[in-house]
């Protein structure tokens, strides 16, 4: 049977008794090219997160921002971007022509968020064109609701400051401690993925100064990012803060914990993983967007 899951996602969903389910449906729900509604959807964005693979094979996560407008979709097998990365972004060493990437739209006012990747066509200072590989729509579960406003120029991307981080200093654990939403890049079998992570606030557990821990809720059941975790066991985060526009951008080495003491900490919690921090870096006022909190996500208020 045809299946558009590699083998690492398929490992885990025959870990937990769904192989035989996503094999099923699978070609039904991942495409190989964007719904109509996906496009328009896409095209009227101000921001989309990013997935990509630095030469090292590490991950990163980020935010490509412009005017609403500035994604386009002239077809359902690419996507064109008239934006650049972030100055100082190390997602930025993985945008080259040839390399893959994963892309995540998400309004957080309406919780509505679809993912794609693909293979770049085209990246330089006339901005990025993406070839589809890969479509598929999520479900607005963990999403916090957030409003969006602009509080400088959409072109405006240059960080305040840059800092490096090789462990996570005060301001970063404190940071990722209160943190409600994040944002998680993978890769294996040649494409890379970004997707969402939400929970109640403190939902990561911060072990020392390199350690997290992420509890993995009841999701689609795809485990595209578990696969490609048990695949490559690399992983990159992103934590936005939306009252300053500040990024924190992290990747390292990432384990599935499937049992044992440490998910009694994580309540609800199906199983978890483990990140261990390579380094990380602070974009300052990074982005030109901020975000009011509205309210909590049905699933985080039964928590």
């Amino acid at each position: 049977m045809n299946t558009p899951f590699h083998a690492g996602e398929v490992a885990v969903q025959s870990r937990l008794g769904m192989a035989e389910r996503m094999a099923e449906i699978g070609s039904r729900v991942v495409r190989d090219h964007m719904p109509e509604q996906h496009q328009r959807f896409y095209e009227q964005l101000p921001f989309m997160l990013a997935g990509s693979v630095d030469a090292a094979g590490r991950p990163w996560a980020t935010v490509l921002v412009g005017p609403p407008g500035f994604v386009q979709a002239p077809d359902a097998t690419h996507l064109t971007f008239d934006t650049r990365p972030i100055p100082g972004d190390p997602a930025a060493a993985g945008m080259a022509a040839g390399a893959p990437l994963g892309l995540l739209g998400i309004e957080l006012h309406t919780r509505r968020r679809n993912r794609v990747n693909g293979e770049l066509l085209l990246a330089g200072a006339e901005g990025l064109r993406l070839r589809v590989q890969q479509s598929v729509g999520n479900c607005p579960q963990y999403i916090q609701g957030r409003e969006f406003d602009w509080v400088r120029d959409a072109t405006d991307l240059q960080p305040r400051a840059v800092e490096r981080l090789q462990a996570l200093d005060g301001s970063a654990a404190a940071f990722i401690a209160t943190a409600d939403t994040c944002f998680v890049s993978t890769h294996a079998a040649g494409a890379a993925d970004v997707s969402h992570r939400g929970g109640p606030a403190g939902f990561i557990h911060v072990q020392g100064d390199r350690e997290l821990l992420v509890p993995d809720y009841s999701g689609n059941r795809m485990f595209m990012t578990l696969g490609n975790i048990q695949a490559d066991g690399r992983a990159g985060l992103l934590f936005i803060d939306f009252e300053r526009g500040d990024l924190l951008t992290l990747t390292g080495r990432a384990e599935i914990v499937w049992d044992g003491p440490d998910l009694t900490a994580l309540p609800d919690a199906e199983r978890a993983w483990r990140f261990r921090l390579d380094e990380g870096w602070w974009l300052r006022e990074a982005l030109p967007l901020r975000w009011r909190f509205r309210d909590w996500a049905p699933q985080n208020l039964q928590r």
